[in-house]
């Protein structure tokens, strides 16, 4: 498939709501934000934010922003927004920080705690990266962390229990991968409590976030993570965010 110019990647992440019109409602996002700004850890996606964001207001702020979220704070319930301009934006940010890590043959490490929406996101990613060069980290064998085990999967380390792999926002799995590595990675390409995690442990990361996880935005705004691309992360069919991944590839020169 060709890669998509800028114009036809917006139409697809909004037909597909990727971006636009998301599927998460206003008083999800918002409860979130309250949670996050009244200091519960689920929400902080594994960074350490102390007493910096404990107005709801100043999170939906930069979640206006930065995401597209409606600025509006009398806006309680129905649609909410990400704008797909800002998902393009930060793609081609991602892009350029893969881009250095292609040229640079830099050892990266990817992961996911949306296993069933991107793990070919990230998988495509980080072949593109070893063709290029790069050394793509083999996690240790027998890592567990929140009562469950913690795996590779297509180069990309996941979160299972039982014979299931989870959807989880936990820090955990991604310190048990980082207390066990001999050489830490260059790069974390990842999402969730994953990114949070080793942004907060001061290796460079990137990654992809929702509107109602504001935490991993903060922290692009605060410079702990490096690139926070804004996007729906569980639409109902995966294959939707094939046109993304060409156009991160592209812009990254990997394709």
């Amino acid at each position: 498939m060709p890669i998509p110019s800028r114009a036809a990647l917006v139409e697809h992440l909004v037909r597909t709501r990727i971006a636009g019109d998301v599927a998460t409602p206003r008083d999800n996002n918002l409860s979130h934000y309250r949670k996050l700004a009244n200091g519960d850890r689920h929400y902080w996606l594994g960074l350490e934010l102390g007493d910096r964001w404990t107005d709801e207001q100043d999170v939906l702020a930069v979640m206006a922003e930065r995401c597209g979220v409606n600025d509006d704070p009398a806006h309680r319930t129905g649609q909410d927004t990400i704008d797909p301009e800002l998902t393009v934006d930060g793609l081609e940010r991602m892009a350029a920080r893969l881009r250095k890590a292609a040229e640079g043959g830099q050892r990266v490490l990817f992961a996911t705690g949306h296993p069933g929406a991107l793990l070919d996101v990230h998988s495509r990613t980080a072949a593109a990266l070893r063709a290029a060069g790069c050394d793509i980290v083999r996690i240790p064998g027998g890592l567990t962390a929140d009562e469950g085990y913690v795996v590779q999967f297509a180069d990309v380390a996941v979160f299972g229990r039982g014979a299931t792999l989870w959807h989880t926002h936990s820090p955990e799995p991604m310190n048990a991968i980082l207390d066990r590595l001999d050489v830490r990675p260059d790069l974390v390409v990842a999402d969730h409590g994953w990114a949070g995690r080793a942004g907060g442990r001061g290796v460079d990361s990137v990654g992809y976030a929702d509107c109602n996880d504001p935490a991993l935005f903060l922290g692009e705004a605060e410079g702990t993570m490096q690139v926070t691309v804004p996007l729906d992360d569980n639409v109902p069919d995966p294959r939707s965010y094939e046109p993304m991944t060409d156009y991160l590839l592209g812009a990254a020169g990997l394709l």
